[in-house]
């Protein structure tokens, strides 16, 4: 498994409409080829991270279009362009 992990910085009074666009987006997210799961995390401050867990990271660098178009509807509530790094996933531990 590969972990995408993306952070961002929102600008201020946008969380709840970036919320509201995300779940608007989230069978197109979650649809995306060999994902496994999908995490977003923010501060109040706006500050932020996505963990998109996927299949490997040849599925991740082939979704790389879709993520970047889904990035894409969130261009309003961004500070800046989001920064990604990718990493091995070394264990990925689900209790629910």
């Amino acid at each position: 498994m590969f972990a995408r992990i993306t952070q961002f910085k929102m600008k201020p009074g946008m969380r709840d409409a970036a919320e509201a666009k995300m779940n608007e987006l989230k069978d197109q997210i979650m649809g995306m080829e060999g994902m496994h799961s999908f995490t977003n995390v923010m501060n109040e401050d706006g500050t932020g991270f996505v963990v998109a867990v996927v299949q490997s990271e040849e599925t991740s660098n082939a979704n790389a279009s879709k993520v970047a178009k889904l990035w894409g509807h969130f261009a309003e509530f961004l500070e800046g362009p989001p920064s990604p790094a990718g990493f091995d996933v070394v264990v990925h531990w689900d209790k629910g």
